[in-house]
Formats: structure tokens, sequence, C-alpha cells
């Protein structure tokens, strides 16, 4: 039987449309999807950054680098709360280091292990080694209680930054404790923490041992939770710092 043009084309039209809404359609049940799209995020914060004497902008000289993280009372606007504990305390109180020390402000209400500060860390980071002349093979990270903790967390999600790092009276992730098998690690708390139970410090180490990685463990005896007076105050912590290189 003929098929009049007039049918012809409406059937070609309808096969066509068809078509083209079955490639709109959102159909009905699982499918699989990928998007791919830049984000861009915003980051701020202050910081302290102390160079050490004899650094000259632009010299063929590369220096060491540590990044300090304070504890959770040190949060805010006020940089001075920042100079109440650690290395930043101690060259603010004349204390010389052959390293670059930056030493940055979490907000009020905010951890040094949420994103948004792990974001901004990274940046921190990326910024003095570009500005500075750092030597990105000793690039070390530390920090105290909440920054032991943001220790933690930053290393294990930029591993390959840092030669070495010295959490004190912190904790983190057990199950991610594996990527930190290539960086030594030396770990402080006080045997008798009351805030951040030494179990944190200890099931960390545990976890990094497992993993063979090249980590120490110092536990104060009689010593609170203000384990990082005698941490920082013991001068071959900076020797052992200095002492490594990133692989």
């Amino acid at each position: 039987m003929a098929i009049s043009k007039k049918v012809l084309v409406l059937l070609v039209i309808f096969v066509l449309g068809f078509g083209v809404k079955m490639d709109n359609e959102v159909l009905a049940g699982q499918s699989e999807k990928r998007l791919a799209k830049k984000v861009e995020k915003k980051v701020e914060g202050k910081y302290l950054l102390y160079l050490p004497a004899g650094h000259e902008k632009g010299s063929e000289k590369k220096w060491p680098m540590m990044m300090f993280l304070h504890g959770a009372g040190e949060r805010g606007s006020d940089l001075g709360l920042v100079k109440l504990h650690g290395p930043a305390k101690m060259v603010e109180s004349g204390k010389e280091f052959p390293f670059i020390l930056v030493s940055p402000q979490c907000p009020t209400g905010k951890w040094w292990s949420e994103s948004g500060q792990l974001l901004f860390l990274g940046a921190l980071l990326d910024e003095i080694a570009a500005e500075y002349d750092v030597d990105q093979s000793r690039v070390y990270l530390t920090g105290l209680s909440m920054g032991g903790f943001g220790t933690w967390a930053l290393a294990m999600e930029r591993p390959g930054r840092f030669a070495a790092i010295a959490p004190i009276c912190g904790g983190g992730m057990k199950f991610l404790a594996y990527r930190l098998k290539d960086v030594p690690t030396w770990v402080f708390h006080g045997e008798d923490d009351d805030v951040v139970p030494l179990s944190y410090s200890q099931g960390m180490v545990d976890a990094l041992k497992l993993a063979g990685g090249d980590v120490r463990f110092t536990v104060y005896p009689k010593v609170g939770h203000d384990s990082w007076r005698k941490a920082y105050a013991d001068e071959e912590l900076y020797k052992w710092f200095l002492s490594h290189r990133r692989k």
C-alpha cells in the first residue's frame, strides 16, 4: 500500500522530534553522569611572619620554613593572641630561629581541621613559598591542641608537602594515618591531659606505626594539657626538624 507524501513527511517529523526529545529528557531511574566545572573559593586570614636574620629576598640562599598552628584559645582577629604560646611566643621574646616561621590565626568559631581552614592554610603555604626564598624540600608543620588536630589533618591532606611534622596534644582520623608513612613524625602529649586524652595521640601513633611510618612518641609524666611548654622548649625538636628533607 503506497504512503502519501503528506503522511511520510508527518512520520519523519515525528521520528526526528522524538529523537530530540529523548536526548533532552531526564528519564526515571539511575544513570551515570559527569560534572566538569571550575569552582573558585576566596580564602583570607591573618598571620604572623618571622624572617630569620640574614634573610634577603631574591638571594640565592633558600631557607627552611615552619608553620605553627595555635590552639582554640587563640582564635579571633587579635594576632597578639597567637604570640601567647609556642614558636610565635618564642620569637616575640627574642628567640632566633634559622628558618622562616609563619603563624596563622584561626577565626573565632572555626577549627583548623575544617575544610575551609585547610584550604586557607594550603594557600598560605603557597603564598609564602612564592614570595620568599623557601627551600620547599624543608617545609615543617607543628601545632598544639586544636593546632595539633590541625597538624594531623593538614599533613594527611597534603602529605607530599611536608618534610616532617610535630603534632602536640592533638588527634586525628586514624584510618588516614597511612598517608603519613613517608613523613617523619614526632608526637607529644601529657600523661595527665584532661582536655585531650592521651589515647588520641596514642591511637594516631599506633596507626602510623602499623602503616610502617617513621614516628616518635614523647609522653610527659605528670603533665596535663600544656605539654607544648616542654615540647617547644626542647632544642632537640628543632634540630630534628632541620635534619629532614622531603623525599
